[in-house]
């Protein structure tokens, strides 16, 4: 039997625009305009169109499940960020006012098999690796470093490591491009955030016009507000220490579109912040939460029906993967979806890959996030406090590599290569189907 990704073309292009009607028909159908200028960003480059197909991924992914020996019943119920590429992490302030690198945008997290996660980053480094010209050899390389330290941290963990021997990447630990990150983040203040999204008028702060804000009649206001109000009651008790934090100053609609979170409402909430003092004034913002790819392949209703929406679930999924997560994350409903709500963070900067093209280089920025990604995993078990994973994630984990450690590094680097081949033919597929005018409702 052929293998998913050994399709014709022709047959490729019915499987691409089948998964397409089912994960983006109806926001495509609603705004598509707002689709034009998403297809048009994954049209870029092989890795940007990865980027933006997590569903392509978990529907080829799916049909390969039973031939993974690494999942079992419990590795296969781990809580998983989803959409784990190499652009995917980035800097923090957590909420003990530490900068952090960590694995970031949580829109995609479930419980899933946890190696679902190792594939989409190795399939990553695949195509970054293939973007700068480097050999297979040296993808494989790459790969198997990724895959070491993963297996070195998860084993760690399982063990029962000390937080002192496995820190999480800080200011006085990071090295290399995580640690430009972190001071890049550390050189932004909440002054420059705020001067580039509002103005002062009448001694208050405001939003500020044009920038992508769009003015709110009184009706979708008063809706807003109400969420709003919604929201304040899903925070832990630990965030609300000044009420006047949350005074409402003013209320915007945004339209700025991201690669995965095109046609879904999105505003934009200014609020007091924690002092009298203008430049203290907080920006949270309030989203359209989506449906996450993954989760159309996961059958399990225990864990399917534990959410209460698709708010909810971002956030208690943030909640559990992401140690001392932001404490203005929460969630609210509007218009009867749910919706996250987290700050506009002043001090995020994301991983930048433009100017990390030495192999070495490379190989240690991959280690270390082979690292980040097994902390990440092992956070959201039987101690986060979430009865969806009762259980030992590293432990759980740890054993099933341990069965077989040298197919382990095989299993991703083998993926890597057939999963990276087949982005890069269907990117060009779908560049085709895009400018020919064959993407329905476009």
């Amino acid at each position: 039997m052929r293998s998913t990704f050994e399709v014709s073309d022709t047959e490729r292009e019915e499987q691409i625009l089948a998964v397409f009607e089912t994960a983006f028909g109806e926001l495509l159908a609603a705004d598509p305009t707002a689709f034009r200028v998403k297809f048009r960003k994954m049209a870029a480059s092989p890795f940007a169109f990865y980027r933006g197909t997590a569903c392509l991924y978990y529907a080829d992914l799916s049909s390969t499940r039973s031939a993974d020996p690494y999942l079992d019943e419990r590795t296969s119920r781990v809580w998983v960020h989803g959409d784990l590429h190499a652009e995917n992490f980035g800097t923090y302030m957590d909420s003990n006012g530490r900068l952090v690198f960590n694995v970031n945008d949580f829109d995609e997290a479930f419980v899933a098999p946890f190696t679902w996660d190792l594939k989409r980053f190795a399939a990553s480094v695949a195509l970054i690796g293939y973007a700068k010209a480097l050999g297979d050899g040296q993808i494989t390389e790459l790969v198997r470093i990724y895959a070491a330290a993963y297996r070195e941290r998860i084993h760690a963990l399982a063990t029962g490591a000390k937080n002192d021997e496995v820190p999480p990447f800080t200011l006085d630990t990071a090295q290399g491009p995580l640690l430009d990150a972190l001071r890049d983040a550390r050189s932004l203040t909440r002054f420059s955030l705020l001067d580039s999204m509002t103005e002062i008028r009448d001694f208050e702060r405001r939003f500020a016009a044009g920038g992508g804000s769009i003015d709110l009649d009184a009706a979708t206001r008063y809706k807003v507000l109400a969420a709003f109000d919604g929201y304040l009651e899903t925070l832990p008790e630990s965030s609300l220490t000044r009420p006047d934090s949350y005074r409402v100053k003013d209320v915007v609609g945004r339209r700025g579109i991201g690669i995965g979170s095109a046609g879904l409402p999105s505003y934009n909430i200014l609020l007091e912040g924690n002092s009298d003092a203008l430049e203290n004034d907080v920006v949270i913002y309030l989203k359209q939460a989506q449906t996450p790819a993954v989760s159309r392949h996961i059958t399990d209703a225990a864990v399917r029906e534990y959410f209460q929406h698709e708010g909810h679930r971002t956030v208690i999924s943030q909640r559990a993967l992401q140690a001392h997560a932001d404490p203005w994350l929460g969630w609210t409903e509007l218009d009867g979806a749910g919706q996250l709500v987290a700050e506009v963070s002043p001090y995020a900067v994301d991983l930048d890959w433009s100017d990390i093209d030495e192999p070495e280089e490379i190989a240690a920025v991959v280690a270390d996030l082979g690292r980040a990604t097994a902390t990440m995993h092992s956070a959201a078990d039987d101690e986060s406090g979430h009865s969806l994973v009762p259980f030992s994630t590293e432990r759980a984990i740890d054993a099933a590599i341990a069965v077989d450690e040298e197919g382990f590094a095989d299993l991703l680097v083998d993926f890597a290569h057939s999963y990276g081949a087949r982005a890069r033919a269907d990117h060009q597929i779908f560049v085709d189907l895009f400018r020919n005018g064959r993407i329905p409702g476009l």
